[in-house]
């Protein structure tokens, strides 16, 4: 048995300690906010944070999270930054099909974490990775470039 905190809450997991961290939140506690794209970390589909970095969690062990905040799909509106990327994503109409859009959120995130006013090549590096097979790359920019402007505005 592993005691997980996965958004904000402390739970209880019994599989295996290898098992990756994608079918765990999954298969045993139902969130499937999070996808599974290639299972080999290439696509993004996957991506939650791990104490706030963006990770794949189709090849990480379960292991690798004791001890660890893991921040899911489910939760990013509770940040006030993960809710103005949701709203930015609907006001720019990133998705098409949707189905990258769980992990292309996660990583948009984590870059204006840690970079509030991002170039189009940081965007272009910080969410390199993240494959969307609708080709919404630019809306993506985009959205990405309205929540750094809007807070640069209230700054």
């Amino acid at each position: 048995m592993m005691k997980l905190n996965i958004n904000g809450r402390s739970m209880d997991v019994d599989v295996p300690s290898e098992t990756p961290l994608l079918w765990t939140l999954r298969d045993e506690l139902g969130m499937v906010g999070t996808k599974f794209g290639c299972g080999a970390g290439l696509c993004g589909s996957c991506t939650v944070h791990l104490d706030g970095t963006p990770i794949r969690s189709c090849v990480t062990p379960i292991a690798a999270t004791a001890g660890k905040r893991v921040t899911t799909i489910e939760r990013i509106e509770a940040d006030p930054l993960g809710a103005a990327v949701q709203a930015a994503w609907i006001s720019v109409n990133v998705p098409q099909c949707g189905y990258c859009q769980g992990g292309q959120i996660m990583s948009a995130v984590a870059l204006l974490k840690r970079n509030p006013d991002p170039t189009d090549s940081d965007i272009d590096d910080a969410m390199s990775g993240n494959i969307c097979r609708c080709g919404t790359y630019t809306r993506i920019r985009a959205a990405i470039k309205q929540v750094a402007s809007e807070r640069r505005s209230k700054a």
